[in-house]
């Protein structure tokens, strides 16, 4: 994998996914021709759901970013989009939110 490759990993979730292509999207604006490659990872929530076991038996937070943070912290990805909501209120120590996109209405 070359490194002038931006990777970029998300949840398999068709939000996820949205999420990940606009962020995608604006950064192939800001710099054109810039290399994008977009990874799924299927998180412990999402396993979780498919599998009808109520999240709330779990009793923690991030159970849909965990995957992702272990993806950035061992240099499998460059960024991860997700969420807020998904995060838990503490970050792993080297991780942080760098970005956030302008926000759509939430009236919808």
């Amino acid at each position: 994998m070359s490194a002038s490759i931006l990777r970029i990993a998300t949840r398999e979730s068709p939000l996820a996914l949205w999420q990940t292509n606009l962020v995608a999207a604006t950064l192939r604006t800001a710099h054109p021709g810039l290399d994008i490659e977009i990874k799924t990872i299927q998180t412990h929530g999402d396993a979780t759901q498919a599998a009808n076991i109520p999240l709330s038996s779990f009793g923690e937070k991030g159970v849909f970013a965990k995957e992702l943070e272990q993806a950035l912290l061992a240099g499998e990805i460059d960024l991860a989009v997700h969420s807020m909501k998904d995060l838990a209120h503490t970050l792993p120590e080297g991780l942080a939110v760098v970005a956030v996109p302008a926000r759509e209405s939430a009236g919808d």
